[in-house]
């Protein structure tokens, strides 16, 4: 975003809550409104509206300038940087003003790191329709690919196919090289993510009901540290579970195949 312009800058005016002071809280650079907004790459009003919403405090007043510190520039990158995580700015209110009446700034972003940090690290892929009808002549159309990205496996834009998971397409294809029909393959895929979204939501309420709004919950450090703990134990549960259940399966298919031959034989 552009910079403050000279036209926004009026050091004379007074903000609602701005108090007057005799010298630099921390003895660092001060800025005027529109120095301010310059260096943190935002305009002027979106400053005054921060301000409005107490998402920024009142500079320190010398006469009628206003001058902010380093400290309102650094709120500033870190309010972008939250929006960018994908914060409102409602919700970054409340971390600020947890962080004001007496929680550390560190232990309250520390939580919500360990809650909105991404779990998954798949590189996404990205195919044109001519590639994927290449890959499976006859196999693939317009109308099932949409099918698909309305469950949420693809995303289609135009003539291009983004699957959210490079290991896990070339998996379905495998599946499909070997003799699964396509629709077979998509469907699994449909019903699996349905399972999965099922399991998360498990593992979410749990953590929400007796982690978050447990004792845990009372201490910040303690909760960023037992939520980052929890993280990968929750694939592992699913990982461990999903060997075991195929363990299972397999010699329930493979007792049902041989009945099936000693029958025939007799």
């Amino acid at each position: 975003m552009s910079g403050g312009g000279a036209g926004d800058r009026e050091p004379g005016d007074r903000e609602p809550g701005d108090q007057e002071s005799g010298g630099p809280e921390s003895g660092g650079r001060e800025y005027r409104l529109g120095e301010l907004a310059e260096a943190a790459g935002l305009p002027v009003r979106t400053l005054r509206y921060y301000q409005e919403r107490k998402l920024l405090p009142p500079p320190r007043r010398t006469g009628r300038i206003g001058l902010y510190s380093e400290e309102h520039l650094a709120r500033l990158r870190m309010i972008g940087g939250l929006l960018d995580r994908g914060h409102t700015l409602e919700g970054i209110r409340e971390l600020l003003s947890a962080w004001e009446q007496g929680r550390d700034i560190h232990s309250v972003l520390g939580v919500e790191r360990a809650v909105t940090d991404p779990w998954s690290r798949e590189e996404p892929l990205t195919l044109t329709y001519d590639e994927l009808d290449a890959m499976f002549p006859g196999q693939i159309t317009r109308e099932r690919l949409r099918a698909v990205a309305d469950a949420g496996l693809l995303e289609v834009d135009g003539d291009r196919v983004t699957h959210w998971s490079r290991r896990h397409f070339e998996a379905s294809v495998a599946f499909v090289q070997a003799g699964v029909p396509i629709e077979e393959v998509l469907a699994a895929g449909v019903e699996l993510r349905r399972r999965l979204d099922e399991l998360a939501a498990l593992f979410v309420r749990l953590t929400s009901q007796y982690v978050v709004g447990g004792a845990a919950g009372q201490d910040p450090d303690g909760l960023a540290e037992t939520l980052a703990r929890l993280r990968p134990g929750a694939q592992v549960t699913v990982e461990a579970g999903f060997a075991a259940a195929m363990d299972r399966q397999v010699r329930a298919e493979i007792d049902r195949v041989l009945g099936g031959l000693a029958a025939h034989s007799d």
